[in-house]
């Protein structure tokens, strides 16, 4: 992904940002793996969650891969521009986060496995980078629907911050905040890696575990 900005790493304030547009850009139809409808609505007994982890492509394979995973999309959250375009959002320019909308069975997979996935997925410490992608759009964030959501985001931050500063790591970074409006990222955005398997991935784990059961399951 084009991530290799050095000057991009400083969030946009509103009266600063793109305009964007009243229309949503296009997207993809259905889910490329499952063939779902790639929509917002989240059919019943099902529960949404939302993380920015880096680049997109890879983040959304580690969730899809997951059972109890209904549906997964990529698409732009945290920032001013209605409507953005990639190339907007990686000018620096619209304040959005790449992130991933994870539409998910509770029965099957809870929230706290999700957010195992989440933290240990990536570096939580990294400020607005990834690995090599530089820029606010690849900020980490967890992006909760419910109080519950808050709570386990927050008490597993705590948990793992310790175990990363003693992996040698710095202090986490994440953003806990309200889901804001999610736009849909363009067509060819949605599981990236699933079209082109040999595609390019720039996120990686820290290596650091921890036990997830502080908070009950939501």
């Amino acid at each position: 992904m084009f991530g290799f900005q050095t000057k991009k790493t400083q969030m946009v304030n509103a009266g600063a940002a793109l305009p964007g547009r009243a229309q949503a850009i296009a997207t993809a139809g259905e889910h490329f793996l499952n063939h779902r409808p790639l929509t917002l609505d989240v059919p019943e007994g099902m529960r949404v969650a939302m993380f920015g982890m880096g680049c997109f492509w890879g983040v959304e394979r580690m969730f899809w891969k997951l059972p109890g995973v209904w549906l997964t999309m990529v698409g732009y959250a945290g920032g001013h521009t209605p409507n953005a375009t990639y190339e907007e959002v990686c000018s620096g320019q619209t304040g959005h986060n790449e992130v991933v909308r994870v539409v998910y069975d509770p029965a099957a997979v809870s929230y706290d496995d999700l957010l195992r996935v989440f933290w240990e997925g990536h570096d939580p410490t990294q400020g607005m980078r990834q690995g090599n992608d530089m820029g606010t759009q690849y900020r980490s964030g967890i992006y909760y629907f419910s109080d519950a959501q808050r709570a386990a985001a927050e008490a597993t931050r705590a948990e793992y911050a310790p175990r990363l500063v003693e992996a040698g790591f710095g202090a986490i970074t994440t953003e806990i905040v309200p889901a804001p409006e999610f736009y849909f990222a363009e067509g060819y955005h949605q599981q990236y890696l699933a079209k082109n398997p040999g595609g390019y991935c720039g996120i990686g784990g820290t290596g650091v575990s921890c036990p997830i059961g502080v908070v009950p399951s939501v």
